[in-house]
């Protein structure tokens, strides 16, 4: 009687088992990452010149660690004025304000269901490289910094196929990294963007 239960048991669990995995118990995205920075002085503007990447291992059937790393560059397009240039120089151009940013760290993520549509959210923490670019029509100047990276995130990972792990992503974030230049007046970096890619 009890070997019968046991194996009963076992069979049940098995059975909720397949309903519920889709592919393996890792993940690994990657696609275009679309970034806007607002609330600073230095460049606010929103460009689709970014990608990331990130992977991570289900310890849990809902619950996954992993790690992420990330770029953008952001560009703001500042019509022809005069600029001051040191106590005695001006010089009068247009410019371009070029902030690019390299996020990486390690991240936890939470999904809500474990079958082929799989919303989620995502906490990543980690370091921000961040370098700004102030160029004219003649020269140029710039600043680089490394900062600590926060960042919530929700999104879905959509799995097609019954016999592939092969899916596609979509997620929104929000973002704040520390950086900060007194070159440029910036104090802090608050980013927020989506998320189109692959899921493996």
């Amino acid at each position: 009687m009890k070997k019968i239960f046991l194996v009963t048991a076992a069979v049940i669990l098995a059975a909720i088992c397949a309903d519920a995995q889709v592919g393996r118990r890792y993940y690994v995205d990657a696609g275009w990452q679309f970034n806007g920075t607002f609330d600073n002085r230095f460049s606010e503007s929103a460009n689709g010149w970014g990608a990331y990447i990130e992977g991570g291992y289900y310890f849990l059937p809902r619950v996954a660690a992993g790690v992420f790393a990330s770029f953008n560059t952001n560009n703001e397009y500042f019509p022809k004025q005069t600029y001051a240039v040191g106590n005695t120089t001006a010089v009068t151009t247009d410019l371009y304000n070029s902030l690019y940013q390299i996020p990486f760290g390690a991240t936890l993520r939470y999904r809500f269901a474990w079958k082929k549509v799989q919303p989620y959210a995502e906490a990543k923490i980690g370091a921000n490289y961040a370098r700004e670019y102030q160029l004219f029509s003649t020269y140029g100047a710039y600043d680089s910094q490394w900062g600590f990276y926060i960042s919530p995130e929700i999104g879905v990972v959509f799995h097609p196929f019954n016999k592939s792990n092969i899916g596609l992503q979509l997620s929104g974030y929000y973002s704040y990294a520390t950086n900060r230049s007194e070159a440029f007046g910036l104090d802090g970096i608050n980013n927020a963007g989506f998320k189109l890619g692959l899921s493996f």
